[in-house]
């Protein structure tokens, strides 16, 4: 099995936060997987940027408000 580094990112609201995960690869179908982990660290993230709190989503990852771009 190898482990490689990806970032995924979540986008929620006015809101977006950048999580380190970890892919598993392994010879097989269903390569490359979340670990169960980091599968409930991205749930855990997602639903605190839903509630609008920011302070748990940020202690998972890097996030970032968005600000419209007036045109």
């Amino acid at each position: 099995m190898t482990k490689r580094k990806q970032t995924k990112f979540i986008h929620e609201g006015n809101f977006v936060a950048e999580v380190e995960v970890e892919l598993l690869e392994e010879p097989g179908e269903w390569s490359p997987y979340l670990s169960l982990d980091d599968a409930y660290r991205l749930d855990d993230v997602r639903e605190s940027l839903r509630r609008g709190d920011v302070k748990t989503a940020a202690k998972y990852s890097r996030v970032f408000s968005l600000t419209p771009v007036a045109v």
